[in-house]
């Protein structure tokens, strides 16, 4: 990862909203979630949580695909990985034991896809 791209992702995350709607979509996984589940869980109106997600996206912190009429947005495990790997490289003088569970990159399941009815 390039300096310019963790200052990015590090602004991206540095707002209270995208930060709590990045951990939510963190904890929801590959999955992702519904701008609509978002708002509801955030309580942000619609067009301040569209301008969030497009910043999160932006900084390739989050992707957003089709699901039948919704859009669905996730996390990007690998780009968050990156980040991290990123602000721990040369952790504890080269120790990097030292930083775990923070420097482990965790391997994401692929996303479930729905049964269709």
């Amino acid at each position: 990862m390039e300096i310019k791209d963790a200052v990015k992702a590090l602004g991206a995350l540095a707002q209270e909203s995208r930060l709590t709607v990045f951990r939510m979509l963190v904890e929801a996984g590959p999955e992702g979630m519904s701008p609509g589940v978002i708002g509801e869980r955030t309580r942000i109106p619609a067009a301040t949580l569209s301008f969030h997600l497009k910043e999160l996206a932006s900084a390739g912190l989050i992707s957003s695909r089709p699901e039948g009429r919704y859009i669905l947005y996730a996390p990007r495990v690998d780009q968050m990985a990156e980040l991290l790997d990123f602000l721990t490289h040369d952790c504890c003088g080269g120790h990097p034991e030292l930083c775990m569970p923070a420097a482990v990159s965790v391997p994401v399941p692929a996303p479930k896809r729905r049964a269709k009815r």
